[in-house]
């Protein structure tokens, strides 16, 4: 590449070198023998040594990097020699001496471009811990999955042989049983499933929402009901209104899910009364749900609506709070936790109004 007319080459040189240091990932760029010409400020920072007190030295000992196995990658790759065929280095996880695990890939520039001699060695790296992380999550996916749908599958599966070998020796009282026992479980890994769905529509920005005229008060009674019809006594609920509500374009389903598990959660891990307080918040409205339980930690505070977070007390697949959240901020909302005046929980929900020209 020329320099520009009219522009000094070390006016250029400096331009470049500010491009370079505006980059994320660690740049290191090395001439025709091997030896540094650029090391921006990310690399710089992840080698813990001085851009400037680089320049110069073999980019082997600048940037040593071991493999897997603990052998040197560069006697490997051997950027400088092999095949003159060879443009680049795919992105692989390398090793510091000091453990540090960062992810590397390289270019070969060549002079001729096709089976010339490398003239430039450009190798980019950024931190690798990224990725573990994300391996990590992947991993805890799979486990959690796993153990949740094992249990039901196995009763389900347990109780059906049964019925099929010995359907003549059981009463039809006890094959009732076990059928509602079959169905319940059956409804428990349609729920997984459903969140996994919900998780993985809300991770990849593909959520959908079909707003409507909601009533926030109307949409809790019914939820609060349907606990009392399923068996909760009545009076462990409360339901205050605080002022007059503005008219909430929101999608019910979806609301219905965020208050279903705020409500499941108080009742779950709080104890006492749940309450829940609506009530204007600026255009929108706000709801919060506490309990009268142990209320949150915190430390837990911080981590509460992560994927797979779970209280001291187990129980349920982790998703609900993160799926809760991702609803919450779908509709452009925010929820937060807190300590209730009676010691327990306090989850609360703000969410805009909406407008009819965003109703699907």
């Amino acid at each position: 590449m020329g320099w520009a007319a009219g522009v000094s080459v070390e006016a250029q040189r400096r331009a470049y070198d500010l491009a370079y240091d505006l980059l994320p990932d660690g740049v290191l760029v090395a001439d025709d023998r091997g030896r540094v010409l650029v090391l921006n400020t990310a690399g710089a920072r992840m080698l813990g040594v001085r851009p400037d007190g680089v320049i110069g030295r073999d980019y082997r000992d600048v940037l040593p990097l071991t493999d897997a196995s603990g052998r040197d990658w560069w006697a490997g790759s051997d950027p400088y020699g092999g095949l003159s065929t060879r443009s680049r280095q795919p992105e692989r996880q390398l090793t510091l001496p000091n453990g540090r695990d960062l992810l590397v890939t390289a270019r070969y520039v060549r002079e001729p471009p096709t089976g010339g001699r490398v003239t430039r060695l450009v190798v980019c790296f950024r931190d690798g811990s990224a990725r573990d992380r994300y391996d990590r999550s992947r991993a805890d996916l799979v486990s959690t999955v796993a153990h949740e749908l094992r249990s039901p599958l196995t009763s389900v599966k347990g109780f059906t042989a049964t019925l099929l070998a010995k359907w003549d020796r059981f009463t039809d009282a006890q094959r009732l049983l076990m059928l509602q026992t079959v169905n319940a479980d059956a409804d428990r890994v349609t729920r997984l499933i459903s969140e996994l769905l919900d998780v993985s529509r809300i991770d990849s920005g593909r959520l959908e929402l079909r707003r409507q005229p909601v009533d926030l008060t109307a949409a809790v009674q019914r939820l609060v009901d349907g606990r009392v019809a399923v068996g909760e006594p009545a009076e462990r609920f409360v339901v205050e209104v605080d002022g007059v509500l503005p008219e909430m374009w929101l999608d019910p389903d979806k609301l219905d899910q965020v208050l279903g598990n705020l409500i499941e959660n108080a009742l779950r891990h709080g104890g006492g009364t749940v309450t829940v307080t609506l009530e204007r918040a600026g255009e929108g409205g706000a709801i919060t749900v506490t309990d009268e339980g142990e209320g949150v930690s915190p430390e837990a505070a911080t981590r509460i609506f992560r994927r797979f977070w779970r209280g001291t007390k187990r129980g349920g697949t982790g998703l609900g709070l993160y799926i809760v959240k991702g609803l919450v901020e779908a509709h452009g909302g925010t929820i937060e936790v807190g300590r209730a005046p009676s010691g327990g929980a306090a989850f609360r929900v703000v969410l805009p109004p909406g407008t009819p020209a965003f109703a699907s």
